[in-house]
């Protein structure tokens, strides 16, 4: 857990490269990134399931860039597309396309589905975090 916990963190230090974030942000964005992985893990490995890890990971994610845009004062897209960076499911998307061209399509149904779940597991945890405040208000 060590390995990939240290991997989400340069995978998302690399994505705040690339993104073209500050330099200053980017230890930021790795710890984001990497709690939300851990997240993730954590709860997939008691047994919780990709949505529910997924979607707990996300909210993880959301709050924690909401918490360190107002400390750094800057956008929270900053942190957040950074660290949301580990829980796309690309290997999902990897297979499925993988299995269509290889004619091997219960397979892709399969793997296609779990990347859907897990995508939309990952919208209503921005959608549920960004949304609370804003009710809060009135």
């Amino acid at each position: 857990m060590i390995i990939q916990a240290a991997a989400a963190f340069l995978g998302t230090v690399a994505f705040a490269v690339l993104f073209g974030v500050p330099r200053q942000y980017y230890g930021l964005c790795g710890i984001t990134g990497c709690l939300g992985w851990i997240t993730y893990l954590v709860l997939g490995n008691l047994g919780c399931g990709i949505v529910p890890a997924a979607l707990f990971a996300t909210i993880l994610v959301n709050l924690l860039s909401r918490y360190f845009a107002v400390q750094a004062r800057c956008p929270v897209t900053v942190f957040l597309i950074c660290g949301i960076f580990p829980l796309v499911p690309g290997s999902g998307i990897y297979w499925t396309v993988y299995y269509v061209v290889m004619e091997q399509y219960s397979d892709a149904l399969a793997s296609g589905t779990a990347a859907l779940k897990a995508a939309i597991a990952i919208v209503l945890g921005i959608v549920v975090v960004s949304e609370l405040p804003k009710r809060a208000k009135h």
